[in-house]
């Protein structure tokens, strides 16, 4: 069979970066015939940039882009990341050019906010010490805690923010939802203080910015009630975890969980795995059976919007690191 002519041959090129096995890849087989599909991972993503027309970030947990935009030659006109956040992406030189940055908006949304209400009702009904009692077939009766009546305060007012604060409301928990200005629902960030000290359950579902990281320090922690619950479910640096863990270990708070971490995976030798009061899930608050197929079939949505030169949803804010208007 005889090569094609070029006129005939996909004119956009689409660059995967990822996936590493045991990693699936995204299933793509709609663009068969009209777009030529390229794989890289970071060995090969810098050489590979300047073919590119489009650039689906597959594997969200890498820094590659941000390594490699920098670099010689044209770049994509469009970035997707399969991801909430575009910290892991995003660089001086990509925030500057004229490329548009979409991501993963809607996919996690309410599997994360079924996660944070799990979290909340295993710390409000003590499950982790339940569970620890069977193994040792021990008989200890005890009382539990009502989640009804109580308050949150939900740090974050995008799309997973506000899906968290409608799941906790139908527990009956009053929620105090703040962002990064106040407007109606939504108290701006020169609340949060006054906030932490009157919440029972501190949820961090806020996007990693200059502003925001670092943001649950010692103070922050002091501020809270001796019977507050932390949760981070937004990302890792958001939390001083050294501050953390000697807030548990000090007993300032009752308890917390997270999702994420500075470092992924988190180190065996890592003090947090042993820290008196803490709940550690290795980042998956938002990952339920099929998830990779929604993200697939997002991004091909997105490609059709691009491909016919459509405005495009999930647009990011470069300079904010998340997606503006909500």
């Amino acid at each position: 069979m005889s090569e094609p002519s070029s006129s005939s041959r996909p004119e956009t090129t689409v660059l995967v970066l990822g996936a590493t096995p045991p990693t699936p890849p995204p299933r793509l087989g709609a663009l068969t015939g009209r777009a030529r599909v390229l794989h890289a991972d970071e060995t090969t993503l810098a050489a590979r940039l300047p073919l590119a027309d489009a650039l689906l970030v597959w594997d969200f947990a890498s820094d590659a882009v941000r390594r490699a935009w920098p670099g010689e030659g044209p770049r994509p006109r469009w970035v997707h990341t399969a991801s909430a956040g575009v910290d892991h992406l995003m660089c001086p030189e990509l925030a500057a050019s004229d490329t548009v940055v979409t991501n993963a908006r809607g996919v996690f949304d309410q599997p994360i906010a079924e996660y944070v209400a799990a979290l909340v009702l295993a710390m409000a009904k003590d499950l982790p010490r339940t569970l620890g009692l069977q193994r040792e077939r021990s008989w200890r009766h005890r009382e539990s805690g009502r989640v009804a009546g109580t308050r949150a305060c939900v740090v974050g007012s995008g799309p997973i923010g506000r899906a968290v604060a409608g799941t906790l409301k139908a527990l009956g928990i009053t929620v105090a939802l703040v962002g990064r200005a106040a407007r109606p629902g939504v108290h701006g960030a020169a609340e949060l203080d006054r906030l932490l000290t009157r919440a029972d359950w501190v949820v961090c579902a806020a996007p990693l910015t200059d502003e925001t990281r670092g943001m649950f320090d010692a103070r922050r922690f002091g501020l809270m009630q001796p019977s507050a619950r932390f949760v981070n479910i937004g990302r890792g640096p958001l939390v001083v975890e050294a501050d953390l863990v000697a807030a548990l270990s000090k007993r300032w708070i009752a308890g917390a969980a997270l999702d994420v971490f500075e470092h992924e995976p988190l180190p065996a030798e890592s003090p947090l795995w042993t820290t008196p009061g803490l709940i550690v899930s290795p980042h998956m608050s938002g990952d339920t059976v099929g998830w990779r197929d929604e993200l697939g079939a997002q991004f091909m949505e997105l490609y059709e919007d691009w491909a016919a030169g459509r405005p495009l949803r999930n647009v990011v804010d470069k300079e904010r690191g998340y997606v503006p208007g909500h």
